[in-house]
């Protein structure tokens, strides 16, 4: 029986997530750290919220760096907030945290006196709310979802790759960040589509649907 698989390594949205895409599809839905129903589920969902060195400490702790390794090899994978930072090299946070190294790059926070580059006006960290999802490229994920769409964010640090090629999206907020990646059969997204509405919702409906095959 086909399935979808969302890691729970204690970290976060987890059942969010899991409503969420039980609104878009009838396949099961499992929410399990268990590694061998990770390994065969059909596709996987990394959600997650706070601190990176947590995150990472439990992921490493239940062993799940070394089924996320295995499972980004072959099957549709999707990370979320912190699922997404923690596919770079590196964090920033918490005076540096290495991180899965599945994407080239670090993860970075946003500057303490991060200013609107038009108003010179001071913005807020973290960024906190809807903002805007500029598509960078073409691919079944964005399947129905009209440019500059509006995502739910709620950050303080943002993903940087070693390279351009896996951005699929950028957010302006201060500057411009990568607010989804793509490489492969994993696609990663830095805001809550389960916090997203009618487009958080199809997102998760092209994800369920996707193949893993990219563009």
């Amino acid at each position: 029986m086909p399935s979808v698989v969302v890691i729970d390594y204690g970290m976060g949205n987890l059942h969010s997530v899991a409503k969420a895409l039980s609104r878009v599809t009838d396949i099961r839905i499992d929410v399990t750290s268990d590694a061998e129903l990770i390994l065969r589920a059909d596709r996987v969902v990394l959600p997650g919220v706070g601190a990176m060195r947590d995150c990472m400490g439990e992921i490493k702790r239940l062993g799940l760096d070394e089924v996320i390794h295995e499972v980004v090899k072959s099957k549709p994978f999707l990370g979320v907030c912190v699922g997404m930072q923690a596919l770079m090299d590196f964090s920033e946070e918490n005076e540096g945290t290495e991180c899965l190294g599945i994407i080239p790059g670090t993860v970075q926070p946003f500057a303490k006196d991060l200013a609107d580059p038009v108003t010179h006006e001071k913005l807020k960290v973290p960024h906190m709310g809807w903002n805007q999802v500029y598509q960078l490229t073409p691919h079944p994920i964005w399947k129905d979802i009209p440019q500059d769409s509006r995502f739910y964010f709620v950050h303080s640090y943002y993903a940087q790759p070693t390279t351009p090629e896996p951005v699929a999206a950028s957010t302006a907020y201060g500057h411009p960040f990568a607010s989804a990646l793509a490489k492969d059969n994993v696609f990663a997204v830095q805001f809550h589509p389960e916090k997203s509405q009618h487009a958080g919702l199809a997102l998760y409906h092209n994800f369920v649907n996707w193949n893993g095959e990219s563009p």
